[in-house]
């Protein structure tokens, strides 16, 4: 199996009153529904905007240096995305179609290469949000 990433950009969405957005939500949530009766739904989230954005971060000097707010050369901002695990290129488009026509905008598909890094189970992970708490792999 492998794993794709279906994502939207906030500019790719037209302006929408609060009715039409909750109409959208209910359509994402049934086609959210289906992906997770058919195991195919790793994570989603749509609520993202310039507005969510916490900081930017780059190096300097071996240091990393934060920004408040989105990277500000970015003219496009990510609005939402679904990481799905599937059989092939076809399967992953059919999904992603399946949103573009319940949400009424485009949505791209990327296909990860290779394999990622798992979330450690809960059991092995620290609370903490002490940096020097993480292992040495930052996971």
């Amino acid at each position: 199996m492998t794993q794709y990433l279906i994502t939207f950009n906030d500019e790719w969405v037209q302006e929408h009153t609060d009715d039409q957005l909750r109409d959208k939500a209910a359509a994402a949530r049934a086609v959210i529904e289906e992906m997770q009766a058919q195991d195919v739904l790793i994570y989603t989230h749509g609520g993202l905007d310039r507005s969510t954005a916490v900081c930017s971060v780059v190096a300097a000097d071996g240091q990393p240096v934060f920004t408040d707010g989105p990277y500000v050369e970015t003219k496009e901002h990510l609005g939402g995305f679904c990481a799905i695990e599937v059989t092939d290129d076809d399967a992953a488009r059919y999904w992603a179609g399946r949103l573009a026509t319940a949400l009424d905008w485009p949505q791209e598909v990327h296909r990860f290469r290779g394999t990622g890094h798992e979330r450690r189970p809960r059991a092995d992970r620290t609370d903490s949000a002490d940096p020097a708490a993480l292992s040495s792999d930052g996971a």
